[in-house]
């Protein structure tokens, strides 16, 4: 018998986790990752869970969610430890039949709780899965340094910062058509800012948590990593354009309407109206 801790599940956990750490995107305890699982993804490694699983309720009911299976990392757990100690840094858990609770099956072997984020991972997970028909299994927050560090010094408007990203980086209106949502500044680890956030999910794969993160989507956490990867690429360029003075030249939108057509991808119209505010 395999041990679960050779799964795919849990190694993908661990190598995430690692390359955000070395990314610098999470520092200490920051940031969280949850990635929805088959009943078929975990049958085989059921030897391993425990036999009398700890049972908690969920803060905000999620319905869409029941039955579902999920990998997480724990709260407080600091990401560059995950590689070293996965049994005590995530959890399996599986949502009961109705979406108010859930048993941790595997992991958390020295005690503690999921994320204190999960309230807003299940609220995103609840919408994305509904609007992608499933596709869309993970979701990824962390402190992306640059991405983070435009909220202080751009106007707070979605489809301007969207464009702004855009001509960042040629790449970005391929990876992430759809622009990048944004919610005011909230208290982290509440129903709220979930609920802000799952708004925003319903036609962004990308959010913004200003003056602490990003929220991301994808269907596999390469996906969502490099989601990630890409807007702060384009972050960090921008912080250095501004740093320069600003733009002189930029892509023009019949470029980025040019970009689209060409691979494929419909860009988001109120960002294709806009421009990004940093033409010198």
């Amino acid at each position: 018998m395999q041990s679960i801790l050779s799964s795919s599940f849990v190694q993908g956990m661990m190598k995430a986790t690692n390359d955000m750490w070395l990314k610098g995107w999470d520092e200490r305890n920051g940031g969280n990752i949850s990635m929805r699982l088959s009943k078929e993804d975990v049958a085989p490694f059921t030897h391993d869970f425990y036999r009398e699983p700890r049972c908690l309720t969920l803060s905000h009911p999620v319905p869409e969610l029941a039955n579902c299976w999920f990998i997480v990392t724990g709260s407080g757990k600091f990401f560059r430890n995950v590689a070293l100690d996965p049994a005590d840094s995530l959890a399996l858990l599986q949502v009961d039949e109705k979406g108010l609770s859930f048993k941790i099956q595997w992991g958390l072997v020295n005690g503690g709780v999921p994320t204190s984020e999960l309230a807003s991972h299940f609220q995103s997970h609840s919408v994305r899965k509904q609007v992608t028909a499933g596709e869309d299994r993970v979701i990824m927050h962390c402190h992306a340094t640059n991405f983070m560090a435009l909220s202080y010094v751009v106007e707070l408007d979605a489809a301007r910062f969207t464009r702004l990203l855009w001509e960042g980086s040629t790449e970005c209106l391929v990876v992430f058509p759809q622009g990048v949502g944004i919610v005011p500044w909230m208290v982290p680890g509440t129903d709220g800012i979930g609920e802000k956030t799952a708004e925003q999910m319903q036609s962004h794969t990308l959010v913004m948590w200003p003056f602490h993160g990003i929220f991301a989507t994808g269907p596999t956490l390469d996906e969502t990593f490099g989601l990630i990867d890409t807007a702060e690429k384009s972050s960090e360029v921008m912080v250095k354009v501004i740093a320069m003075g600003g733009m002189r030249q930029s892509i023009t939108t019949s470029q980025l309407i040019a970009l689209g057509e060409r691979f494929g991808v419909t860009p988001w119209a109120a960002a294709l109206d806009v421009e990004s505010g940093y033409v010198s």
